[in-house]
């Protein structure tokens, strides 16, 4: 019998995933004690399965070397920045993922986390609970007409946020690589080159994947060019955002504030720059959560799952390629 394991997951139980599996005649097995996310953690626990559910487990070229008929890697997400996918294509491994499933949700809590930092929400409330009833000390208290929204990402979050932001009233410009600066979205926006969009931005939200070219695609050195009024939006990848700089220009003055929902290092110190720097709302990789989400998250990751192990084409393939090109939709 063909055998899948859930090495880690970000639900607190599999039951969900062992029925799903068990129903389609395959085994199922989690790993019961700390998360298996270290390489040799997964090596040890994934011996003899054909399938692996995952949602942070660090899948290395040496993973997939000592687990040669390894047939499927199935992320519990989006972002496939956890797993060396030319080693799994080199492996004949398929790497599966989950585009598209918090599309609604994400770009809800870049709009939420976009305008608790304008109105200073999170500081207002702290004041009331602290018994001081005055609006005045937490001014400036900004607004969304007359300000200028840039999405920075043009995949469906993005376009999902781009639709929301115009829908409240700000003004939205769009940076995507496969975007042409002077010509407009499908929907009506206006494309502008990066450095131009964060120019001019007063609000500036991430939804972009993680890669080499997008590390630290927010550098010190653009945030120099940025308004010192401007707020950054952050719900996409920790990296894409240099985040000890940004804490830096926030704590300077250079920058007004910031929504952060995923970070460099997860979880985050407490101690670390961002969570002492000012006029910030910050919330622990939560985007992408809520219960509906969750369920055509878990579901159609396991089904990935179940297809390759199965011979059937997955939903969703990031190197179909190792797909025999025969298989069954």
């Amino acid at each position: 019998m063909p055998k899948i394991v859930a090495t880690d997951t970000d639900f607190g139980d599999t039951a969900f995933e062992r029925k799903m599996v068990e129903a389609a005649g395959i085994e199922f097995a989690a790993y019961d004690g700390e998360r298996a996310r270290t390489p040799e953690e997964i090596i040890e626990h994934l011996r003899g399965a054909d399938g692996a559910i995952t949602s942070y487990g660090s899948f290395t070229p040496e993973v997939f070397a000592a687990l040669p008929d390894l047939k499927v890697v199935s992320k519990t997400g989006t972002g496939v920045d956890n797993i060396a996918v030319d080693a799994a294509t080199a492996n004949g491994t398929a790497v599966c993922n989950v585009p598209g499933y918090g599309t609604e949700v994400v770009s809800d809590h870049a709009i939420t986390l976009a305008l608790c930092v304008l109105r200073r929400v999170n500081e207002l409330d702290a004041d009331l609970r602290d018994g001081i009833w005055d609006f005045h000390r937490r001014q400036p208290l900004g607004q969304v007409s007359g300000r200028t929204f840039g999405v920075v990402g043009y995949g469906n979050i993005g376009r999902a946020t781009a639709r929301k932001a115009r829908g409240l009233g700000f003004r939205v410009i769009v940076w995507d690589r496969r975007g042409i600066a002077g010509r407009a979205t499908p929907e009506g926006f206006p494309y502008a080159a990066l450095d131009e969009l964060l120019a001019v931005s007063d609000v500036v939200s991430f939804h972009t994947a993680l890669t080499p070219e997008t590390h630290h695609l927010l550098s010190a050195e653009r945030i120099a060019t940025m308004k010192p009024d401007a707020v950054v939006v952050n719900t996409s990848r920790g990296a894409v955002v240099d985040t000890d700089a940004l804490a830096a220009a926030l704590a300077e003055g250079r920058l007004w504030g910031a929504g952060i929902d995923v970070f460099e290092e997860e979880p985050v110190a407490p101690d670390a720059p961002i969570c002492r720097a000012p006029h910030t709302v910050l919330t622990a990789h939560a985007a992408y959560w809520s219960e509906e989400s969750a369920v055509e998250l878990r579901a159609r990751c396991a089904q990935n799952a179940i297809d390759v192990v199965l011979g059937r084409r997955p939903e969703n393939c990031v190197n179909p390629q190792v797909l025999a090109e025969d298989a069954p939709a």
